[in-house]
This record gives C-alpha cells, sequence and structure tokens, in this order.
C-alpha cells in the first residue's frame, strides 16, 4: 500500500471521503483576498461629491473632474437633524478623553453675573461678543452657558470652533450641524438658503476675525443667536454692529485660591497661601495659571511623600534629565521648596520637567508643528513607544492643553516657554517625521476621509512647518504631504484646509522643482475656485496646469484640465478658450511634390485654425491669398467661392483640350508631308501658376524683331489661350477656326499636363504699346468687334506671312468665365 497515495481499500470507503472526489471538493481560494506574502497594491480613493449644480469626482491620480450635475443625480433637500442626532454629532466632535486617572473637575468661580446676563440676551435672540484675555476661562463659561441653553432654539445649541476658520467655513460648519446630507456641499446660494432657515443658539469658541466679516455672518443667520468668545486682539465688530459685549476679567484673590485648593483637592498652607497670593498679583488672577499651580502642588506632594517618583515621571535615576540636583530638594531628601514667582507664572518648562519621556516627546512634537498637538492614536507611531498614547493624559492633567474643536492644542503661552526652554530646538526634524507620517496614513485606503479631516490642522501645521524649507528634502516631504491629504480634504468637505494644503503644496513644489506636482496642484486650485464661483481664477490655474502637463507630455492630466477649462468658458458666458495644439499632436499639411496647380488643396493645421493668420505669417492655402494679392477685390467667402468656380472651368477645359489636341492631329494626317513635319514641331507650353506669373501678360502677336517661319522657341509668333497656354505651328500658319465652335478652337482654358522636356518655353515680354487697339473677350463667351476677323479653313500654308489675327477672338463661355475668375485678362495685339 502506498503511504502517500493511499487507496479507497485501506479504510473501506471512497476517494470522496478525503476531498478528492466531488462529494467533499476543497473550496476555492477567493481571488479578491490579498495574499498575506505579497504586497498590496495601493488604491485610489475616488470620491464622487454633489457642490451646487457640478458633481466633482476627486481622483488623486490625474486631478479631479468637474462636469454639470446629470439629471437625476441631483440630491434631495437636506433632512434636518433630529435632538438625538445632533447629541450624537457633538460626542462624534467632541475631543477624546485623555487615557489616565481623570483630571480634577474644577468648578466656575465668580463667573454667575455674566453666565446669567449670557443666558438672559441669548434668550431674547441678541447676539454676544465674549472678549477675555488668553487663559480667563472663556471655554469652560461657554460650556455653562451650553447646558443653560439646550432649550431655547428650535435647532438647539450648536458648538463650533472658530480657530483658523472663515466667515464661509462657519456657515459651511453650521450647515452641517444642523442638516444631515453626506456628500453633498451646497453652494453659495443654496447655503445662504439653507442657514437663513436654522434657528439655533450658536456658540463660537476662538473667533478669529472681525469687521464686514462678522457682519456678513450675522446677516446670512437672521434667525440665530451667537456667543462669540474671542481676545480682545481680534478686530471689533463694525460700528453699526448690534452685538452685546462682555467683558471678562481675571479671578478675585478669594476665588483663585479657592481655585488651587481644588485643584490640589487639599487646604493650602499658609506658606502655600502666601505663593498663592503673590501668583494672583502677577498672573492677574487668570484661572489658567492657578490650574497649572495645582499641578505644580501635586507633583510636590508626590515627591514629599516618595522621594523616587522622579522614576515614575522621569529617567530611571529618579531625576529628569534637565533638572540639576538640589534645585527642588534639600539635603535631607524630604523638604521642597515650593517654585519661585517666575516658575509659577509661567510653569510649562517645569511641569514638562517632572513628565515621562513620552510626555516630553510629545511636547517637542506639538511645538515642532505649531502648538498643535497629534491626536493620541498617532503618538505611539511618532514617538516609537507603545503606551505612548498616554502622555495625552498627562498633559491634560497638568493644564498644558486646550480642547480645539475635535482635537487639543497646546494652552496659551505654553508654545513660547516650552520653546524658551529648549524643546523647539529639532522643530524641523519632528516636523518632517510628522509629516512623513501622516503622508502615508493620510494616503492609506483604510483611512476614512472624516479622520484626516479632524486631524487637518495638525496636518496642515506639519507641511507649513517645511516650506520653505532649506534643508535636503524637505520640500519635497511637503509635496508629498500634500499630495496624499489634499484628496481626503475634499473628499471630507473640509475645503478651507484643502485650499490651505493645496496652497502650500503648490510653493513646495515650485522649490522643490517637481513640476508635475505643481501642474496638479493649479489644476485642483483650478477646479476648486470653479466650485467657489470664481471663474477667473479657475481659468488661470488651469491654463497654467495645461501649459505645464502639456510641457510635460501628460496627456491625461491635460485632457482634465480642457474638460474643465471649457466648462468654465461655458458657465462664465465667455467665448471658448483658445487652446494651442500641443507639441507632436498637430494634424500634417498635406503638400504637392510640384508647382502649385489648380487641383492642388491645402488644409490648414489645427494650430493655425486656432490661432489665426498674423501679419507676417506664411499662408498654408495659397490661391486664396494669390488671388487677394493679385486682384484685391475678393476675399473671404468669396475667395473660397471663385476657387469653386475654377475647379468646374479645369474638368470642362481638360475636355476641350482633348478635342483641340485631336482636331491638330486630324488636320496634319491631311496636309501631307509638309504638314505632318510641322504638326511634329507642335508643341504645349506648361501654363504659369497664378503664383508665379498673374501680373504677366500673355503675348498674341510676334515680338518685335521675330523671323516669320521659326518656332516658338526661338522667337516665333505664339497664340496664347485664355489661361496662357500658347500652340504655335512651326512654320506655318495658324489654322482658322469658326468663333461659334469651340470645339475646332487650338487654345485651351487649363494649363497642360506635361511640360516639353527638349526645350523651356518663352514667355514674351511685356508690350509697352498695343499697335492695334483692341479689347479683351467679353464674359459672355461673345467675340470681340473690334478684333480682326479671321479667315476661313486654310488649304495652304503660307510661310511668307505669319497669322497675326487672334486665333482665340472667339473663345467659349466656359473659357470666358474661367478668365474672369482669374482676375487676369490677357490683351490681344
Amino acid at each position: 500500500m502506498d503511504p502517500t497515495h493511499r487507496g479507497p481499500e485501506q479504510y473501506g470507503r471512497d476517494n470522496e471521503s478525503f476531498g478528492e472526489g466531488p462529494g467533499r471538493r476543497r473550496p476555492a481560494r477567493d481571488q479578491l483576498t490579498p495574499d498575506p506574502g505579497q504586497p498590496t497594491p495601493p488604491q485610489a480613493r475616488v470620491v464622487r461629491l454633489i457642490s451646487g449644480d457640478y458633481l466633482l469626482t476627486v481622483n488623486p491620480v490625474d486631478g479631479s473632474e468637474v462636469e454639470l450635475c446629470p439629471p437625476g443625480e441631483q440630491p434631495g433637500p437636506p433632512a434636518r437633524r433630529t435632538a438625538a442626532g445632533r447629541a450624537a454629532r457633538e460626542r462624534a466632535t467632541a475631543p477624546p478623553v485623555p487615557p489616565g486617572p481623570p483630571a480634577p473637575q474644577l468648578p466656575l468661580l465668580e463667573r454667575a453675573q455674566e453666565r446669567e446676563r449670557l443666558v438672559r440676551l441669548l434668550a431674547q435672540g441678541r447676539s454676544v461678543r465674549l472678549t477675555g484675555p488668553a487663559g480667563s476661562g472663556r471655554t469652560a463659561l461657554l460650556d455653562a452657558v451650553a447646558a443653560d441653553c439646550a432649550d431655547l432654539a428650535p435647532d438647539g445649541v450648536v458648538r463650533l470652533s472658530g480657530y483658523k476658520r472663515t466667515a464661509a467655513d462657519l456657515l459651511h460648519g453650521l450647515f452641517e450641524a444642523v442638516h444631515d446630507s453626506p456628500q453633498h456641499r451646497p453652494d453659495r446660494a443654496g447655503l445662504l438658503d439653507k442657514v437663513r432657515s436654522i434657528g439655533a443658539v450658536v456658540l463660537l469658541d476662538d473667533l478669529e476675525f472681525g469687521g464686514a466679516a462678522l457682519e456678513e455672518l450675522l446677516d446670512a443667520t437672521p434667525e440665530c443667536a451667537f456667543l462669540f468668545a474671542t481676545v480682545p486682539d481680534v478686530a471689533a465688530p463694525t460700528t453699526d454692529s448690534h452685538l452685546e459685549e462682555v467683558f471678562l476679567a481675571g479671578l478675585g484673590r478669594g476665588a483663585a485660591v479657592d481655585l488651587l485648593e481644588r485643584a490640589v483637592e487639599r487646604p493650602l498652607t499658609d506658606e502655600e497661601a502666601n505663593w498663592a497670593g503673590d501668583l494672583w498679583f502677577e498672573s492677574e488672577g487668570l484661572p489658567l495659571r492657578f490650574v497649572q499651580a495645582g499641578a505644580l502642588l501635586r507633583q510636590r506632594d508626590l515627591l514629599r511623600t516618595d522621594p523616587e517618583a522622579y522614576g515614575v515621571f522621569g529617567g530611571g535615576d529618579g531625576r529628569p534629565a534637565d533638572v540639576p540636583f538640589g534645585h527642588d530638594q534639600d539635603v535631607d531628601g524630604v523638604h521642597i521648596p515650593l517654585p519661585s514667582l517666575g516658575e509659577g507664572a509661567a510653569p510649562a518648562a517645569l511641569l514638562a520637567s517632572r513628565l515621562s519621556g513620552s510626555a516630553r516627546d510629545t511636547l517637542r512634537f506639538a511645538v515642532a508643528l505649531g502648538g498643535e498637538v497629534p491626536h493620541q492614536a498617532h503618538l505611539p507611531a511618532l514617538i516609537g513607544d507603545t503606551h505612548a498614547d498616554a502622555a495625552l493624559g498627562e498633559l491634560a492633567g497638568c493644564g498644558l492643553l486646550s480642547p480645539a474643536g475635535p482635537r487639543y492644542r497646546l494652552a496659551a503661552g505654553v508654545v513660547t516657554q516650552l520653546e524658551a526652554a529648549g524643546y523647539g530646538e529639532d522643530a524641523t526634524d519632528r516636523a518632517r517625521t510628522a509629516a512623513q507620517h501622516y503622508a502615508w496614513w493620510a494616503g492609506h485606503p483604510s483611512v476614512t476621509p472624516e479622520r484626516v479631516t479632524a486631524e487637518g490642522d495638525a496636518v496642515v501645521a506639519a507641511m507649513a512647518q517645511l516650506v520653505p524649507g532649506d534643508g535636503a528634502g524637505q520640500t519635497s516631504v511637503a509635496v508629498l504631504l500634500a499630495r496624499s491629504a489634499s484628496p481626503a480634504f475634499a473628499a471630507g468637505l473640509h475645503w478651507g484646509a484643502w485650499e490651505r494644503a493645496l496652497r502650500i503644496g503648490q510653493e513646495a513644489a515650485r522649490v522643490a522643482g517637481e513640476v508635475a506636482e505643481e501642474a496638479y496642484f493649479h489644476h485642483e486650485l483650478g477646479v476648486l475656485a470653479l466650485l467657489a464661483g470664481n471663474p477667473d481664477r479657475a481659468r488661470a490655474e488651469l491654463e497654467t496646469s495645461i501649459s505645464m502637463r502639456g510641457a510635460l507630455a501628460d496627456k491625461s492630466g491635460a485632457v482634465a484640465g480642457r474638460r474643465a477649462l471649457a466648462l468654465v468658458a461655458d458657465r462664465s458666458g465667455g467665448p471658448l478658450p483658445v487652446v494651442l495644439t500641443p507639441p507632436g499632436e498637430e494634424l500634417p499639411v498635406p503638400r504637392a511634390e510640384g508647382p502649385p496647380t489648380q487641383s492642388t488643396r491645402a488644409t490648414p493645421s489645427v494650430t493655425q485654425t486656432l490661432s489665426g493668420p498674423y501679419e507676417g505669417a506664411p499662408t498654408v492655402i495659397s490661391r486664396q491669398s494669390t488671388a487677394k494679392a493679385a486682384g484685391g477685390a475678393r476675399g473671404g467667402r468669396f475667395a473660397v467661392l471663385a476657387g469653386a468656380r475654377r475647379n468646374l472651368v479645369a474638368t470642362a477645359a481638360g475636355v476641350l483640350l482633348t478635342g483641340v489636341l485631336g482636331t491638330v492631329v486630324a488636320l496634319g494626317l491631311t496636309s501631307g508631308d509638309d504638314d505632318v513635319q510641322g504638326n511634329q514641331d507642335v508643341t504645349t507650353e506648361q501654363s504659369q501658376s497664378q503664383d508665379d506669373g498673374e501680373d504677366e501678360v500673355p503675348a498674341d502677336s510676334p515680338a518685335d524683331g521675330s523671323t516669320p517661319g521659326v518656332p516658338a522657341s526661338s522667337g516665333s509668333a505664339a497664340t496664347p489661350g485664355p489661361s496662357g497656354g500658347e500652340i504655335t505651328p512651326s512654320g506655318t500658319g495658324t489654322p482658322s477656326t469658326d468663333p461659334s465652335g469651340p470645339s475646332d478652337s487650338p487654345s485651351s482654358d487649363t494649363p497642360s499636363s506635361s511640360k516639353p522636356p527638349s526645350h523651356k518655353p518663352t514667355k514674351s515680354p511685356r508690350p509697352t504699346k498695343s499697335p492695334t487697339p483692341t479689347k479683351s473677350p467679353s464674359p459672355t463667351g461673345s467675340p470681340d468687334t473690334d478684333s480682326p476677323t479671321p479667315t476661313d479653313t486654310a488649304t495652304e500654308p503660307e510661310p511668307s506671312s505669319p497669322d497675326t489675327s487672334d486665333s482665340a477672338s472667339g473663345p467659349s463661355s466656359s473659357s470666358s468665365s474661367a478668365t474672369a475668375s482669374a482676375d487676369s485678362s490677357p490683351t490681344v495685339t
């Protein structure tokens, strides 16, 4: 029995029981599941959004595409959120709870009067501007007012953050807080129409603008009552504004000491109370300073009970590296002196020295990002410690953080204090590390645009710290981050951060010399300007992008730019844009091998058709330009019609030429040997092109000094046709024909198709004076009455006297039409 291929007789059953038959077949492997051993290819996140009348397709590869929204895809009216929906959204957009033990809950002291006044004004539907210095407790007061105004308005209470936000951003934020409309961002008109009907109490913290922008925000929302919290440095409202002003000052000495006791969670000693009084005078009673002072006292208490407590917060030797021995500890190791007054007024450096290494690294990253603290989920990757997320709880417990929308940032004055302590020495390297991490994270397919939007300020701050950069690779990292994050900002409807990221990325690409990426950012800025209702800005950005991509031979990107540019021209009501054909895409111009004839036609290229002729430029269609130069009477569309008539005349003249040649041959056969010998010398001269001899006058008589009987090449008399062709019988007279018989005429309307190889045709010089008064053939084809009358058919040649009569005095109607259309009438001498 083969141990490898066991048969069914070994176990008394068939192979179907072992998965080899159809009974128990192994399921096929899912082809969509990636192989764990192979890297997963990156995926492009394409999102379709509705913005007003436009359908925006966010394409991270070639650039976003915008088009008019097709019928049937326009979203319906947005639904208003219920009270439960608003509460759920507020919890989702609140800053995350820091890990670790909870910080002491501090009461709102000496704010009852301001709190009651604010609630009363908001209940009356009036808007209020709350002004106070940084650290005066404005955010805590807004929290208390929000709880009191929960049932005042039909749309409840809306909390917004004005940090780095414009009036348009705040209007869109208000719309999203009240309405549930995913993947839809209304245009300006639709936005104003929707927010006009919103009735809510809006608490806006960290307002950064005033004046006309603030008045615009108030006019757009007449049914809302606003409470703006700002600092005195922000511009004041306009003089005709109806805002109520409430100023928030610091706490009194008793309230400050009470707040410090609640922060320490024990009564203060006399030494600590006196120290708190000095601190109150130094800090003007700002509550933030006493919260941080309470953190200093808690650290001191921990050191008094456990001198090795620095092993928990700092290094393994029980002491932070940046605090010398004996600074805050006596020789006995038990008594810990109070901080100095300067350390109490600016306690950030001392508080940071007693924190863990992960917390200090977090502060260094925050300083490098301009005060923006990364989310706690990013700290392990940035710092390299799996437990680094606990650092956020340490910073929040020390009063070094302040909430700003859905995230945290360093509290007022902390960045300056830490930079003075040396926390910003390696700011550039840490900003580059954060930018590289955010570039990988923002471009990952598993990260939703909403998560990138929540971290938008930190992402924008990371790229802003690298531009302009003098270090190697700094601007390239900023370009990479902007390239990864800007599509997520667009898809997450955070278009304020989208615009900032695009402008920073465009400047970084220009500095780094990355032309392809710079063209991408110009394209995105053009699309954003089109959606914002600024067609002039959109046209400038898109034309710049198209020209740069044309130089790079990026056809797919150039096509996307042309489509957007055509939409800009269509929506702005102006003419279609004139876009030159990129190199390598011109249409070929067919050219004839020989001299141009009437049958030669040229097709202008696309570039010439779009750009149009200019002075001094060579024209492609030579017959139209020659007709203008010769006659000057016809132009434009009439020149095209004249060229069409020439084609008809040329066709008829070809048939006429065949008949003429046949007649000449027949006459030669019947006139004997002399006639045959004479007919052998009959030649047809190549007609001159209108480009070469338009001003030449064909001769009808022998030139002065010519000898009769000499061939045409030696200066004999020539019989011209209406188009300049000559048929010269050598040594014989010109056979006369009936003027009314066009088939017997020896003249031709069109140039001959062949050229005599033996000799060059002779041109007759322009006569200075006509010896015989003549007239040009009439356009109707009738013979001229003043011209000599031709004789009947000759029976014998007369070599002594050449025929000086006009052999073409009776041209056909087609010959006369061709002569009139060419604007060159021969003079018969």
